[in-house]
């Protein structure tokens, strides 16, 4: 199949998978808010919003999600697909606005684009490249990113805990890229381990690894839906810092290797430097907004 053909089928499947995205992150966000406040990656969160049905609409959005993003990884570069999964987040402020019987905010959307640009930039700059099979992981090259990687997680946790700013929240969201980012990296191993057979990824710790890493990332998304006000925040470091992740673990695990030049270094800095931008204007925005809407209740209230 050339390489036109299979943009046709990567890119479609790209868009539908950050719809499906978008609207598993505004569904699940509002059926968080249905429940009792839980404690952060307390399995008991997931109990509850079981028997919800905004909830479960969420569930079979993220698993649609999941399959489209499959599918447009196996036709087209992480390039191309990558930089539009992040446009979820336009599509969350979209269906979180819809269930919400109001406009979508266009400063919001703004800033969406702002962060998928940049990532596009950064990832077409970087331009990862595979030198070697990807069934098998550095385990002794791949640890000092391992540990980094943990401690991260571990500061954003430990943030979250014992801070009551709204902050918070992106911490909690920074902690979930990373997880999700650290799942599509050993995904991509196992998927390498199943053209050796289909019981080979049994025989390696990746997959068991993955059956830990995915759902702590999932559980801590809904924690991350629930203990925040608006959506648009949260998805936006979500689908950023996942990408990202996975990228390092590429260079870090399987070997990959990325365009180290003066040039190409200055230009994902400059591009990160975007990322970020627009992810703090969708945060400043996302205050505003929400500032606004806490004066016009105040005005209503009775008494």
């Amino acid at each position: 199949m050339d390489a036109g053909t299979s943009l046709l089928i990567a890119v479609p499947a790209a868009v539908i998978g950050a719809a499906g995205f978008g609207l598993a992150s505004a569904a699940q966000q509002r059926a968080t808010k249905e429940v009792e406040v839980a404690p952060t990656l307390s399995p008991r969160l997931l109990v509850e919003l079981f028997a919800r049905p905004m909830w479960l609409i969420g569930l079979v959005a993220t698993i649609l999600a999941l399959l489209m993003q499959l599918v447009a990884l196996a036709f087209g570069p992480i390039t191309v697909v990558q930089p539009l999964l992040v446009t979820g987040v336009a599509f969350a402020a979209g269906f979180s606005a819809l269930m919400a019987r109001r406009r979508p905010d266009p400063l919001i959307l703004i800033g969406a684009l702002f962060c998928a640009a940049g990532l596009s930039a950064f990832l077409l700059l970087a331009r990862p490249v595979s030198v070697g099979a990807d069934e098998h992981i550095d385990l002794v090259s791949g640890l000092p990113l391992a540990i980094a990687l943990a401690a991260l997680v571990a500061a954003c946790l430990g943030y979250s805990a014992v801070v009551t700013h709204s902050s918070r929240v992106l911490a909690l969201a920074l902690a979930t890229g990373v997880l999700y980012g650290v799942t599509a990296g050993l995904m991509k191993v196992v998927v390498g381990q199943l053209r050796l057979g289909i019981d080979e990824p049994f025989q390696h710790v990746t997959l068991y690894v993955v059956c830990i890493v995915g759902p702590m990332g999932f559980l801590l998304s809904q924690n991350t839906f629930q203990q925040g006000r608006m959506i648009s925040p949260a998805v936006a470091v979500i689908t950023s810092v996942d990408p990202v992740i996975a990228v390092l673990i590429g260079v870090g695990w399987l070997g990959e290797q990325l365009d180290t030049s003066p040039a190409a270094l200055a230009g994902e800095c400059a591009a990160a430097v975007v990322v970020i931008a627009g992810i703090a204007f969708i945060t400043l925005r996302g205050s505003a907004l929400l500032h606004r809407l806490d004066e016009r209740e105040t005005r209503t209230a009775p008494g």
